[in-house]
């Protein structure tokens, strides 16, 4: 992406390595309260869930299967999910967030993450 975007110091690209919902795993109790299922969490550091199974797919399948009836939608749940959490929480388990965090912290003067 550096390449593409050429010398462009307000360039900052971070991504995480599946998809976005490797940084919801940390929350993983919210997301059994919200789905209405015990199933426990995907092993493995969130930013590392795959195994042909992204994290969506986790989140997908305990919606599926939990009492909730509802299906996963990433623009309602994601935010049920985070309403009232600590990113830093999160950045503690995915060093890509942690990242994305502390560049949006130090654009603004913020603290850091540490």
């Amino acid at each position: 992406m550096r390449e593409w975007v050429g010398p462009n110091g307000k360039f900052h690209a971070h991504a995480a390595q599946y998809d976005f919902e490797a940084w919801l795993l940390p929350f993983w109790t919210e997301i059994q309260r919200l789905a209405g299922h015990g199933r426990g969490a995907p092993p493995g550091p969130p930013e590392s869930v795959n195994h042909n199974r992204p994290p969506s797919y986790h989140i997908k399948e305990i919606f599926r299967i939990g009492a909730s009836g509802r299906h996963y939608s990433k623009a309602r749940d994601a935010a049920r999910i985070l309403q009232g959490k600590d990113l830093a929480v999160a950045a503690k388990q995915c060093p890509e967030l942690k990242a994305l965090l502390n560049t949006i912290l130090a654009l603004v003067g913020g603290d850091l993450i540490r």
